[in-house]
């Protein structure tokens, strides 16, 4: 079965950082989908906010170096001001997180992959942790 799902900043960075205890979930959901084609999507948003972090321990080209690699397993959605518009009106109290939603939503993906699962609404698109996302595709994978 072939999932796309988005993949949140905080997933991102704790493989790139090697954030403990969140290291292996990342490092599974990320080999899969480099080994086993899940499509991995991102917001050019994401990116940005990225850089700006990587920005803070890394120098400039080793961050866009980093940028780069990611790219090559991620592509990125559309924004346009249909999904600005419905990401200021929504109830999500985070505006970045909004934006995430609205992109992952309007490009009708399988699900949204994220450490901050509260900051999500319930209902609309499925909202799964890096250790959840793999112990469910490895059920249907059999």
């Amino acid at each position: 079965m072939s999932f796309r799902v988005f993949v949140d900043s905080d997933v991102i960075l704790d493989l790139l950082l090697s954030r403990e205890p969140f290291l292996p979930a990342a490092r599974a959901f990320f080999q899969l989908i480099e080994k086993r084609g899940i499509e991995g999507y991102v917001s050019p948003l994401t990116l940005s906010n990225l850089f700006s972090i990587l920005r803070k321990g890394l120098s400039g080209p080793e961050a866009i170096a980093a940028l780069r690699r990611l790219r090559l397993l991620l592509r990125v959605l559309p924004m346009n001001e249909r999904l600005i518009d419905l990401a200021l009106a929504s109830s999500i109290k985070d505006v970045e997180d909004s934006f995430q939603y609205y992109a992952a939503k309007e490009q009708d993906l399988d699900a949204l992959i994220t450490r901050n699962k509260k900051d999500y609404p319930a209902a609309g698109l499925p909202i799964l942790n890096a250790e959840e996302f793999v112990a469910l595709y490895r059920s249907q994978d059999r």
